[in-house]
């Protein structure tokens, strides 16, 4: 996934989790991995996912984005307890992998963040973790419910405590939960800390029509215009779906160089509609991918976001729109570029740290494989063909064997915490 999109037969080198060779044959190696039939690829990088939403999955289905929070999601995370986050994290974390995703950008719920800061050092994965800050709402549970300088205060002390740990594997960023359940100050706080500190802000904008009229009718401004009036916009900004846009938008979002986080399952789920992003791509605006949560879609697989992204807009567009490589660009380089980590992950080059995957291309649903293998990559393979997957040059999966995870006690520990917690929130199926 370099900028001339090689494809190469070869072996690739490893050592202290920096790749130092590509294509090159006669090598040898403490550790050697058998990729005969596959494709030796960059992890996947995902760029919106909630983690804390994985005990959630199938007790939120077929509502509409705000009854989908206030009658689900919102009682849900408001009865999470550290233990049932933990499990929810290992659960989607585990789901991750398996999939070939190595790299995530994740917002949590308003507390026990902390937990999930602990289970992606210590399984291995890279991610992006941010505080969900919520400090408005009059149909927020009380648990969520902040008070505006304690919000701060909170994600600047999970900064302090997490930015750059395990290695560099982890980061922090500020996660205010979209224009609705966030005050004017708090979002111009967040803005300021997150130039003079040099992290990410990641939100959601423009999801659904209800939600946008919403936001234009308490603050006279479309949504991405908001935001942009208070500084939430730029490089370093990842605006999670942007489905209903302006053409001012449009322009908005090109000329500040803001990332939107596309999530084709999910909108589709929610009936929240299309997102335009050929029009985006053709205006030179960064698009990357992510699954969202369990809660909505409900599973977070990076082959089927791919997949669908791309006939989605084909279409919309015709056939010619994002090829395949153009598709796997998107979930790989394009994830790395919105999370300013394209210099450390993404494609797999020298010099660059190791996170790869080995994808079986021989399988019945992918054969022949005489043909281009992005393709056979973006619309046939599945997440059950991810065979290997290191992250930092470590195996963190061996033929489908989690190594820093024990797949087992996650799905029995999920089980259990997940009806414990839908007992606390009084929810039924």
């Amino acid at each position: 996934m370099n900028e001339q999109d090689y494809i190469v037969q070869g072996e690739l080198l490893i050592r202290d989790g920096v790749i130092t060779s590509v294509g090159q044959t006669g090598q040898t190696a403490d550790t050697v991995i058998d990729a005969t039939g596959c494709a030796v690829m960059p992890g996947f990088v995902q760029t919106h996912i909630h983690l804390c939403q994985t005990l959630f999955r199938g007790f939120a289905d077929d509502l509409l984005l705000l009854d989908w929070l206030k009658k689900r999601v919102w009682p849900m995370e408001a009865a999470h307890t550290a233990a049932s986050i933990r499990a929810s994290a290992n659960l989607g974390v585990a789901e991750l992998i398996k999939g070939g995703t190595t790299c995530a950008l994740t917002m949590e719920t308003v507390n026990h963040t902390e937990e999930v800061f602990h289970v992606v050092a210590d399984s291995g994965f890279r991610a992006i973790v941010g505080k969900c800050m919520m400090d408005k709402g009059d149909d927020v549970p009380g648990a969520l419910h902040e008070d505006t300088a304690a919000s701060i205060s909170e994600s600047l002390s999970l900064l302090e405590s997490w930015q750059g740990k395990a290695g560099g594997r982890i980061h922090f960023c500020f996660a205010p939960r979209f224009a609705l359940s966030c005050t004017g100050e708090l979002l111009t706080r967040v803005a300021q800390l997150a130039k003079e500190r040099n992290v990410i802000v990641h939100t959601h904008a423009s999801e659904n029509r209800n939600e946008c009229a919403l936001v234009e009718g308490e603050t006279g401004l479309r949504n991405v215009a908001y935001l942009d009036s208070l500084g939430l916009s730029g490089p370093h900004v990842v605006l999670a779906h942007c489905v209903h846009l302006d053409t001012a938008e449009f322009e908005t979002l090109a000329k500040t160089r803001t990332n939107v986080a596309h999530c084709p399952s999910s909108n589709l789920k929610l009936g929240s509609g299309i997102a335009e992003i050929t029009r985006m791509l053709d205006a030179g605006i960064s698009v990357s991918l992510g699954a969202d949560g369990a809660a909505c879609n409900n599973r977070l697989d990076m082959f089927t976001e791919m997949r669908s992204m791309a006939m989605l807009q084909k279409a919309g567009h015709g056939p010619e729109v994002i090829p395949a490589r153009q598709a796997l660009r998107i979930a790989t380089i394009g994830g790395a570029r919105a999370l300013g980590l394209e210099k450390q992950i993404g494609t797999l080059e020298v010099g660059k740290r190791a996170d790869v995957i080995v994808v079986s291309l021989d399988t019945l649903h992918s054969a022949p494989g005489s043909g281009d293998p992005s393709s056979a990559l973006v619309y046939s393979a599945q997440t059950s063909d991810v065979r290997s997957v290191l992250i930092d040059g470590i195996e963190v999966m061996k033929d489908r064997k989690l190594l820093t995870l024990d797949e087992g006690s996650i799905v029995q520990e999920a089980n259990q915490e997940g009806a414990e917690l839908i007992k606390r929130a009084g929810i039924g199926a």
